[in-house]
């Protein structure tokens, strides 16, 4: 049997493999697994049940599932915050603002309208270790936890939420954004309502796009996964700097004046440098993905700052950040953590940051994003073969091992198996495109021979 927890929560079409009935059990079964320890035991000795925080981004199955969800904890003896729609990282700021037990946020990110998920936060606001995910799943099919009369918990609105969550963003800005014309996509998202408040607030001049949310247009050729559009509005509207979150505001990539795209290796590699040149950049590290650009890793270096590379996905970069006390991370995809403000990627404050740091050096986004020269790459998804023998094949590690000595220090080999599809992704980085093209055709055609089904 598959596990249900997948990598960011557990997702699926809404009112087919996530459906209401699903909502409430995941619901029931968090609130026996994440109101045990001392905070939720401090709240029961003064007669107080255990709190959680629940949000949702405007996709519309997202009214039923929160529905679902407040009614499975209610019934579980849980009090219910409902913050409504808001971002993601607003969510896990809350949870900790407050000091709830934990918290619920119904999203599917970037994914289009008829998906979504729902994910967990523990006390903290932080993310679920795997085990944490697996005892709630087992919980599932065990007894629920069913109180009655004034012991059942209570639904009320969480009326101050995105107040709370804009003077945090605001708070933690190094300068505002004065002088600068932002266009910003909302991804017809969560962003929606916070995020040209707050950029207003800080002094920017903004534009909006994406910005009108109906419940099935969020993610349609908007947002973060489709920059096309901010690129032509940037150039149209004159504006210096486009910028561009997804579904549920925890990733942010951005365009220059000239309408290129800076993808998230090219932020932090600008943020990077902009905390050490404050003194805020903990152990002067960044932690990527091995995913992360070979270009970011020289650029970092040239600068005197060490890169840490872990799995790909941002739960491993928060987990390292936390182990270690690092300050900053993130992926190529725009999920930036800045842990000393957030306990997950937060889109609004890396965009907000970015903005700031053009605003302090007076450098325009394109000269910022120079710190770094991006390699050319290339990524293949092989399919149709065995994930499972990658690790002990003899002839892949040869052909790799080639390629590698072939490329030597401009370049570099990377195979791993998805952790969400039956392939095996094949990426190279090369000094130039046709290298990079020419060798991960011929790795993909070795791994196709040697792991086929």
């Amino acid at each position: 049997m598959s596990r249900l927890f997948g990598t960011d929560g557990v997702r699926g079409l809404a009112n087919r493999e996530l459906t209401a009935a699903l909502a409430l059990g995941l619901a029931q079964a968090s609130a026996v697994v994440l109101t045990k320890g001392h905070h939720a035991d401090a709240r029961r000795a003064e007669g107080r049940r255990p709190v959680a925080v629940v949000a949702r981004d405007p996709r519309i199955s997202g009214e039923f599932l929160t529905a679902a969800v407040c009614a499975g904890l209610a019934s579980s003896g849980v009090d219910v915050l409902d913050a409504g729609v808001i971002p993601t990282p607003a969510a896990a700021f809350l949870v900790d603002d407050i000091g709830a037990d934990f918290g619920v946020m119904i999203s599917a990110s970037h994914n289009p309208a008829p998906d979504n998920g729902i994910k967990f936060f523990a006390f903290g606001g932080t993310k679920l270790p795997d085990e944490v995910e697996d005892r709630i799943e087992a919980a599932m099919a065990d007894p629920q936890l069913m109180p009655i009369g004034g012991d059942v918990g209570r639904i009320r609105r969480f009326a101050d939420a995105e107040d709370r969550y804009v003077l945090h963003l605001l708070g933690a800005l190094p300068n505002r954004l004065d002088g600068i014309h932002v266009v910003l996509d909302c991804a017809h998202g969560a962003a929606a309502g916070v995020s040209p408040e707050v950029f207003v607030d800080a002094g920017a001049k903004v534009t909006l796009i994406g910005a009108d949310p109906d419940g099935v247009n969020i993610n349609d050729g908007v947002g973060s996964t489709h920059l096309d559009n901010l690129a032509r509005a940037v150039l149209e509207h004159g504006a210096d700097v486009g910028i561009a979150h997804d579904g549920d505001a925890d990733r942010c990539l951005a365009v220059d004046a000239s309408g290129a795209v800076v993808d998230g290796d090219q932020i932090m590699a600008i943020l990077a440098v902009a905390q050490k040149d404050r003194g805020a950049l903990a152990s002067d590290t960044l932690v990527a993905t091995v995913m992360s650009n070979l270009g970011l890793i020289r650029a970092m270096a040239e600068h005197g700052i060490t890169v840490r590379q872990t799995r790909v996905g941002d739960r491993y970069v928060l987990e390292d950040m936390n182990e270690h006390g690092f300050s900053l991370g993130g992926e190529q995809s725009g999920h930036i953590v800045f842990s000393d403000y957030a306990t997950t990627g937060d889109g609004i404050l890396t965009g907000l940051s970015l903005v700031a740091r053009m605003a302090a050096t007076g450098r325009s986004l394109a000269e910022l994003a120079s710190v770094m020269t991006v390699f050319p790459q290339i990524l293949i998804n092989v399919t149709g073969v065995d994930r499972d023998r990658l690790a002990a094949d003899e002839g892949v590690a040869e052909a790799v091992a080639a390629f590698e000595a072939e490329l030597g220090d401009t370049g570099r080999v990377l195979l791993r198996p998805s952790g969400t599809e039956p392939v095996i992704r094949v990426m190279v980085e090369a000094a130039d495109q046709s290298t990079a093209d020419r060798v991960a055709h011929a790795l993909a055609d070795v791994v196709r021979e040697r792991l086929a089904l």
